[in-house]
């Protein structure tokens, strides 16, 4: 599986300017994301939406909210309209393969972004967050922050993506390392901000101890604060999130999220446009690994005001 590093990852933030066949694109790249009223989803299609413009396509985004009946009506419409390439956040690791492989065999390449389906050789490149990689990071910081000994919430995202589990079972190898860490409760909150928020009611209805939470993503763990600030018990609770949300950078600002893993959702829905470009006038991959891993960076409140765009972290 391809690594980018973050020096390779600011190089292909800055590439497109470089990039030929530029002047002479024309047709349509399809860009399918899931849910645009979260922030992260909101970004990835807006990143990828611009850089096809920048490159002389047009471009429409559209969104399946993780519904698999409307991400195939979607991919039937990209079908149906001749684009030249169709960017996809699949909406189920399973339940994706079967629209990946009939635009694929329609003849329109698929780049798939932030989320992997279970089978490989079908879509031209997956770019996706080094979730492990990030996961870890994140619980090494949770653990330094909370201590030794500690009652602790989990709140993992939606089952039917992989990265939920890769995130979990990276915050669980770490932390299994420590027996005084106590987890208390762990709740699926589907990455949603509101049921983050209730599942942390019902949560404190049943703990009176809960000294920290580790989130699968910022959403949910903003639920979380809110629950906790309306009950007065957010004050000395550690909490960790994951994703890098503008949101989430606020609640680093007030002091009440303690830091967010972010992923470079900005690079590489940029890059899967590159790619997707470079295809169309090679006809062959850009880079020869179809799975390639982004890695995350952490915000913290001594670098938090490094954060100059939505999802970008600089020097």
């Amino acid at each position: 599986m391809f690594k980018l590093s973050r020096r390779a990852l600011l190089a292909a933030a800055a590439s497109i300017p470089l990039m030929a066949g530029a002047a002479s694109a024309e047709g349509l790249i399809s860009i399918i994301v899931n849910d645009p009223a979260n922030p992260y989803w909101f970004t990835e299609g807006e990143v990828a939406r611009a850089t096809a413009e920048e490159l002389g396509y047009e471009a429409n985004v559209s969104a399946h909210r993780g519904d698999t009946n409307t991400e195939s009506n979607l991919i039937d419409a990209a079908i149906t309209n001749g684009a030249r390439a169709i960017i996809l956040d699949p909406a189920n690791a399973d339940g994706s393969v079967g629209v990946v492989r009939r635009a694929t065999e329609a003849g329109i390449p698929v780049f798939l972004v932030n989320a992997e389906i279970n089978e490989a050789g079908i879509a031209i490149a997956q770019l996706v967050s080094n979730n492990a990689q990030g996961a870890a990071l994140g619980a090494v910081t949770w653990q330094e922050l909370v201590g030794d000994d500690a009652r602790y919430v989990e709140f993992f995202g939606n089952p039917s993506d992989n990265n939920a589990a890769t995130r979990s079972n990276g915050y669980n190898t770490v932390l299994g390392q420590y027996p005084g860490l106590e987890k208390v409760a762990e709740e699926v909150a589907n990455w949603d901000r509101t049921q983050g928020y209730n599942r942390m009611q019902s949560i404190m209805q049943a703990h009176d101890q809960i000294d920290a939470v580790i989130s699968g993503n910022d959403e949910m763990a903003l639920g979380a604060i809110a629950a906790l600030k309306e009950a007065g018990r957010l004050e000395g609770t550690i909490i960790g999130g994951f994703d890098g949300s503008p949101d989430a950078v606020e609640a680093i600002k007030a002091g009440e999220l303690a830091y967010s893993v972010l992923q470079p959702v900005a690079v590489f829905s940029r890059e899967a446009v590159i790619q997707a470009d470079y295809y169309i006038n090679n006809g062959e991959p850009m880079v020869d690994q179809e799975k390639q891993l982004f890695d995350c960076l952490l915000i913290t409140p001594e670098n938090v005001d490094n954060y100059t765009a939505p999802f970008t972290l600089s020097e």
